[in-house]
């Protein structure tokens, strides 16, 4: 059982000058979370897709920018890894395009542990922009990660608003979901948050939203951003009465902090005011879930 800090990071999307400013600019929030007191750091999806902006030549193009991305993610990777050891902290990165052995791009999101260990969620299910636009292929491993803070699951975005990915995770221990988004519009927004905290109610547990915000008229991927980071809860005893820990400015770009006492999690699973964890198998038509692999970032 752990209570600590996590800080939700309302990220935008910036032209980028060169690898220094985007270095820079990853350094200097990373450190600002830590020296609010947090020990876990969750950036939102598709938040690397800013450094398209390095190749001028071809940040214009859908095509283009989703190869740059993925060219550089071992740099990207290499950086998140030497400042979650440096402060401490774990640290969910932006997810990326990723392009694998069979030539399809992937969403992945990396989370890095302060002991040097790593491992990756992809996103599961595709948004029709993913689907008919930019052709990214979906994952097939769910995963839940053994941390020094609990056990966390990932939901990418989209992936949130599938009750069953969430729940096979919660049946494998997850105490804590990481949802990091992208929605260019508030609909999206929205359905994101409304996805978020129906997995927290449904799994008696912490939800984190980090979402992408701003414009970034230059990049065909991400140009316009709407949303607010927060952390949620299921509206329960020791819980906020509406189950919102902590929420953002939408569209402020910002962190946004809640203390985690995932013992709390265990109490109201145990002996909540409602059992939903419990009581998941009485519903009429109740299925098998998918598996879960269980990573150890410990």
């Amino acid at each position: 059982m752990m209570r600590f800090v996590v800080a939700a990071a309302q990220y935008p999307i910036d032209r980028l000058e060169g690898w220094e400013a985007y270095e820079a600019k990853l350094t200097r929030w990373v450190e600002e979370a830590a020296a609010a007191g947090a020990s876990l750091a969750v950036f939102p999806e598709y938040g690397a897709m800013e450094l398209a902006s390095l190749v001028p030549a071809t940040m214009g193009d859908l095509a283009g920018s989703i190869e740059t991305v993925s060219a550089l993610l071992p740099r990207v990777d290499a950086l998140h890894g030497e400042l979650a050891a440096r402060t401490g902290m774990h640290v969910l990165a932006a997810s990326a395009p990723r392009k694998d052995a069979d030539g399809r791009f992937r969403n992945a999101a990396r989370l890095f542990a302060p002991n040097g260990k790593a491992s990756v969620q992809d996103k599961l299910v595709m948004t029709r922009f993913e689907r008919e636009e930019w052709d990214i292929a979906p994952g097939a491993a769910l995963r839940v990660f053994d941390t020094a803070l609990g056990r966390l699951a990932v939901s990418i975005c989209y992936d949130s608003e599938f009750p069953l990915l969430a729940r096979a995770c919660v049946e494998a221990g997850a105490e804590v979901l990481l949802v990091p988004s992208c929605t260019d519009s508030l609909h999206g927004y929205w359905r994101v948050r409304i996805g978020a905290q129906g997995r927290a109610l449904e799994g008696q547990c912490f939800v984190v939203q980090s979402p992408t915000v701003g414009e970034a008229a230059w990049s065909p991927a991400v140009d316009v951003n709407r949303g607010a980071a927060a952390v949620y809860g299921p509206p329960d005893r020791g819980m906020p009465e509406d189950g919102v820990l902590a929420i953002g400015v939408e569209g402020a770009p910002q962190w946004v902090f809640a203390e985690v006492d995932t013992a709390l999690v265990s109490e109201l699973r145990a002996d909540g005011g409602v059992l939903n964890v419990r009581h998941w198998g009485e519903q009429p038509g109740a299925v098998a879930l998918p598996r879960v692999e269980v990573v150890d970032l410990r």
